[in-house]
C-alpha cells in the first residue's frame, strides 16, 4: 500500500562543501549530529526522460529510514507530494499508474544510479521539537548508459507542521555564509545534465511570425498539458482535481468548434467527440458532489424543526452509494485504451496541427471574428430563453445559454493574448452570466435529486416532508435567478457585444 509525504525543501551548493554554523538560525535552540547514512537509489523513467522533462522521479532506494519506491509529483516551487511503496523487483504497480497519462505504452527501465554519503544534522527548538532535517549529501552518479558524475550538495527539509516561513530564516543564514541556492531543482536533474551525452548545437531558427493558428495552438497546447498534469490528482481523488480536468476537455472542446476556421473540423471533430466521452464520464462523480454539497448545505439552514426523518442519513447513503460506483468506473476509464489513445491523439493534432488558410491570419482578424461569433449565439440563446414562459422548455433553453456562455468564455480565454482587454471583458461577463444560470441549473438538477430521495423515503416509510420543503426552497431559488436575468443580460449586451466585435 502506497503513502503519502508531503515533501518541502530547498537545495543549495557550497564551493567548500562545508554546513555553516545554524545555530545561529532564530528559532534553533540546538543542531543535533544523527549521523552518516548511505543511499543507493535507481532512477526510472522512459528512453526518451519524459517524467524528467515533467520534474517528475521515480526511484527504487535502499538505505536511510525510508527504503522503498518512491514517486516526487510537483506541486507548487520547492514543494512536492512523496508517494511511497515497499520495496519491490518491478515498479508498483500503484506508482506506474500515476505516471500512466505521461508514460503511455513506453517501458519504465533504470535510468540513473545515485549513491549519496548523508550527513544528517536536526534542527530542534528549545522544547527538542523537529524543526527541519539539514544534510549534506556527498553524491555520485552514473547514467547506466554511460557517464558519471560527482558533486556535494546541501538540502534543507522542514518538518511535518512547521511554518514554511522558517526555510527563509535558514535560507538567510546560509546565504550570508556564501551557500548559493541549487542551479538544479533535484539530484536526478543535476545528473541527467552532468552525464548528458555531448551534442552539437544546432543554429537557431529564426523566429516565425505570430498568426492566428500559434495562438490557438498555444492554448490548445495548454489545455493538453492540463489535462496530463491532473491526472494522478484525479486518480488520488485530491480535492477538485477532477472539475478542473473536466474543465480542460471542455476548453479543447470548444477551441476545436470556436476556431473552425483556423482548424480543420474534420480532423478536430473525432477528437471533439471522444473529449466529450472523457468528460461525460468525469462529470458523473463531479454532478453528484456538487449535487450533496447543495443539499447538505440547504439542510444546515433548515430549522431543526422542518428537519422530519433521518434526512442526512440519508443523503449520505444515497451520496455514497452513487459516487462509489463512478468512482471505481473513473478509474477504469483512466486505465483503458481508449484514453491512452485520446491523448495519443491530442499530442498527434497538436504536433502536427490541421491549419487552415485562415491560421496565417492575422490575430486579431481571424480570432477576433471568432469570438464575436460565439457572442451572436449566446445573445440569441439567452433571447430565446426570455421569451420563454417559466417552466420545463424553459429550463432546457437557460441550459442551452448556460453551455454556450461557457464556450464564449472559453474562446475568449484562448483570444486574450492577441486581444488584451475586449477579451478579457468578455471573459468576465460570460463568468458572471454564466455563474447565474450555472446556479439555476444546479436547482434544476437538485429538484431532481430531491424528489429521488423523496421517493426513497417514502418506500421505506419515512417522512418525506423535509424534501418538499427544500424543493420548495429550490423552486423560489430558480425563480430568483430567472428574475434576475434580464437585467444581467441588459448590462451585459451593452458591455460585451462591442468588445467581442
Amino acid at each position: 500500500m502506497a503513502d503519502i509525504k508531503r515533501e518541502i525543501e530547498r537545495k543549495y551548493e557550497s564551493d567548500d562543501s562545508g554546513l555553516p554554523d545554524l545555530t545561529g538560525v532564530a528559532g534553533v535552540a540546538a543542531v543535533l549530529d544523527k549521523g552518516v547514512a548511505h543511499l543507493d537509489a535507481t532512477y526510472y523513467d522512459t528512453a526518451d526522460e519524459r517524467l524528467a522533462a515533467s520534474s517528475i522521479t521515480l526511484r527504487r532506494r535502499t538505505g536511510g529510514s525510508d527504503a522503498g519506491w518512491h514517486l516526487k509529483l510537483p506541486v507548487a516551487p520547492d514543494v512536492r507530494d512523496e508517494i511511497r511503496a515497499p520495496l519491490s523487483e518491478g515498479v508498483p504497480r500503484a506508482l506506474a499508474r500515476l505516471v500512466r497519462s505521461r508514460v503511455r505504452d513506453s517501458a519504465l527501465s533504470p535510468l540513473v544510479r545515485l549513491r549519496s554519503d548523508r550527513d544528517v544534522r536536526h534542527l530542534v527548538d528549545a522544547d527538542g521539537r523537529l524543526l527541519a532535517e539539514v544534510s549534506v549529501d556527498a553524491v555520485h552518479a552514473e547514467r547506466l548508459t554511460g557517464g558519471a558524475a560527482q558533486w556535494t550538495e546541501i538540502e534543507v527539509e522542514l518538518a511535518d507542521g512547521v511554518d514554511p516561513v522558517f526555510l527563509d530564516k535558514v535560507d538567510k543564514r546560509l546565504r550570508k555564509a556564501g551557500v548559493r541556492p541549487s542551479a538544479s531543482a533535484s539530484k536526478l536533474a543535476r545528473a541527467l545534465a552532468d552525464t548528458a551525452p555531448k551534442k552539437r548545437r544546432k543554429p537557431k531558427a529564426p523566429p516565425a511570425p505570430v498568426t492566428a493558428g500559434d495562438h490557438v495552438l498555444a492554448y490548445l497546447r495548454a489545455q493538453r498539458d492540463a489535462l496530463v498534469d491532473l491526472d494522478p490528482a484525479v486518480r488520488r481523488d485530491l480535492p477538485d482535481s477532477v472539475h478542473r480536468m473536466r474543465v480542460a476537455t471542455r476548453r479543447l472542446r470548444s477551441a476545436f468548434r470556436s476556431y473552425g476556421r483556423a482548424l480543420d473540423r474534420a480532423v478536430t471533430d473525432p477528437v471533439a467527440a471522444e473529449l466529450k466521452w472523457l468528460a461525460a464520464e468525469l462529470g458523473a462523480g463531479r454532478d453528484e458532489e456538487v449535487l450533496t454539497e447543495r443539499v447538505t448545505a440547504a439542510l444546515d439552514e433548515l430549522p431543526r424543526a422542518l428537519v422530519s426523518g433521518p434526512v442526512r442519513t440519508r443523503l449520505r447513503t444515497w451520496s455514497h452509494a452513487r459516487r462509489g460506483g463512478s468512482r471505481r468506473r473513473l478509474t477504469a476509464v483512466l486505465d483503458g485504451r481508449r484514453y491512452l489513445e485520446l491523448l495519443g491523439a491530442l499530442d498527434a493534432l497538436i504536433d502536427a496541427p490541421p491549419l487552415r488558410r485562415a491560421a496565417a491570419g492575422k490575430p486579431e482578424k481571424v480570432i477576433g471574428a471568432a469570438v464575436g461569433k460565439d457572442f451572436a449565439r449566446v445573445s440569441a440563446l439567452v433571447e430565446q430563453a426570455l421569451a420563454l414562459p417559466p417552466g420545463q422548455e424553459r429550463d432546457v433553453a437557460l441550459h442551452e445559454a448556460r453551455k454556450q456562455a461557457k464556450r464564449t468564455r472559453y474562446a475568449a480565454e484562448a483570444a486574450s493574448p492577441a486581444l488584451g482587454e475586449p477579451a478579457d471583458a468578455l471573459v468576465r461577463s460570460m463568468k458572471t452570466l454564466q455563474g447565474l444560470l450555472g446556479d439555476h441549473q444546479d436547482s434544476v438538477m437538485t429538484r431532481e435529486a430531491l424528489r429521488d430521495l423523496a421517493r426513497q423515503a417514502h418506500a421505506a416509510g419515512e417522512s418525506a416532508f423535509t424534501y418538499g420543503v427544500l424543493y420548495g426552497r429550490e423552486e423560489r431559488r430558480a425563480a430568483d435567478d430567472e428574475a434576475a436575468l434580464p437585467g444581467m443580460w441588459e448590462v451585459i449586451r451593452g458591455g460585451a457585444a462591442p468588445a467581442a466585435g
